[in-house]
């Protein structure tokens, strides 16, 4: 699948990672993450520390995925509103996913420490922004519900936002717990770290075209003929892991992003915040290590790259336009713009965990606006399977909130 097109960012921001190592031979190991984008690499880190050996493999060059089209935002909210969650899977199961991706933040953050590598990771406030009226009732209401499970917040008025932000909207919540990275740097540092150790295996430009259950796992076959025999695998692959999975989990959608040329900091909004709001599909903005600011959204409905590649160039102004209307003060001129594939499901939650009649395949599949920390529970999650622990998020992420096919 063609899953950006345009000038993502980070690869015009950063050096390529030119590692060009196709697998030529056939080989076992211990476990294969299919992936090499920032969820590979995480499980990779996760795994790497439990001394479990591991291959990672991705048909591209390394960390050019969906990660390169990322907009590396880390929040502990979820596409879905911890209200409309509630009513979805319960009180308890909504609050519990909500404070994993808050514990998530402080993990991504953790990992680079120990690596000595910093992927521009900053931590930042976040502003949700009620679009209009019916978005500040639901504001209301999330933070009711946000206060009732000690998450972190504040209920900013229209005179408060105005004199926090500096921008007219009719209200807004508030915590100072997100954060903000650029996962490419994030995805190669991590492979890279552990290439150097010899802790990991590190194919490019390698497909896997089949498979085959066998006693012990697993044997993958490559577009070229040769196997590599394990007895996991950890699909860490998004959007293309469908040739994996018998039945259809999650919708693809197409969203757009814009990045403006740097621009003075003192331009830039009160504490470089993440800001974002309750319409859908919604708005969402945030600034860069060099003073650029980032603005995304204008979703729809995925049907061909063909047809999403041509409207870049109408979102991309319909966003420019919303950005100016927001901070008509700043001067925000376009420098690049992309369009990229991701995908959502229907409660908002990722797929994380082994899927009915498919022991020793673990998918680390992070869906929707959180891609990252969900990346993060993933790696865990899988990396306690592996060794037998139990971990009580599994059933919470995992598959059997669907009915199955085989």
């Amino acid at each position: 699948m063609d899953l950006h097109s345009g000038m993502p960012f980070w690869m015009a921001l950063n050096p390529l990672y030119n590692y060009y190592h196709p697998l030529k031979k056939s080989i076992s190991t211990h476990t294969v993450i299919v992936g090499s984008g920032i969820t590979g690499a995480l499980v990779a880190h996760v795994l790497c520390a439990l001394g479990i050996k591991c291959i990672v493999i991705d048909k591209r060059t390394i960390g050019t995925g969906s990660t390169a089209a990322s907009t590396s935002q880390l929040q502990y909210e979820i596409d879905i509103p911890l209200v409309e969650l509630i009513k979805k899977i319960g009180e308890e199961n909504a609050v519990k996913a909500y404070k994993c991706c808050l514990q998530s933040i402080a993990d991504v953050e953790n990992v680079f420490k120990p690596i000595k590598k910093d992927p521009d990771f900053e931590s930042i406030p976040t502003y949700l922004l009620a679009s209009n009226k019916s978005g500040e009732k639901l504001l209301k209401e999330e933070f009711d519900a946000r206060k009732k499970a000690n998450l972190p917040v504040q209920y900013l008025d229209k005179d408060q936002l105005k004199e926090s932000l500096g921008i007219d909207a009719l209200s807004a919540l508030y915590n100072d717990t997100s954060a903000q990275l650029d996962c490419y740097k994030g995805a190669t540092f991590i492979l890279d770290h552990h290439l150097k150790k010899n802790e990991i295996e590190l194919y490019s430009h390698t497909l896997i075209s089949d498979y085959n259950k066998t006693k012990n796992g697993y044997e993958l076959i490559t577009e070229n003929g040769n196997k590599i025999n394990c007895e996991n695998v950890v699909i860490a692959a998004g959007y293309e892991a469908g040739e994996f999975l018998p039945q259809k989990v999650m919708d693809l959608l197409s969203t757009f992003a814009i990045v403006s040329h740097p621009v003075d900091k003192k331009y830039l909004w009160k504490n470089r915040a993440l800001i974002w709001e309750t319409q859908t599909p919604y708005l969402y903005m945030r600034t860069t290590a060099d003073n650029r600011i980032m603005v995304g959204g204008e979703d729809e409905e995925y049907n061909n790259a063909d047809r999403r590649d041509a409207a870049l160039n109408k979102k991309a102004k319909t966003l420019e336009k919303k950005f100016k209307k927001m901070f008509p003060d700043i001067p925000f001129v376009t420098d690049m713009s992309w369009a990229g594939t991701f995908s959502a499901t229907a409660d908002g939650l990722p797929f994380i965990g082994t899927y009915p009649y498919r022991p020793n395949m673990y998918f680390a599949l992070g869906y929707g606006g959180n891609g990252i920390t969900f990346s993060m529970i993933a790696a865990q999650i899988i990396g306690n399977l592996i060794t037998g622990k139990k971990d009580d998020r599994t059933d919470l992420f995992g598959f059997n909130r669907l009915k199955h096919s085989d």
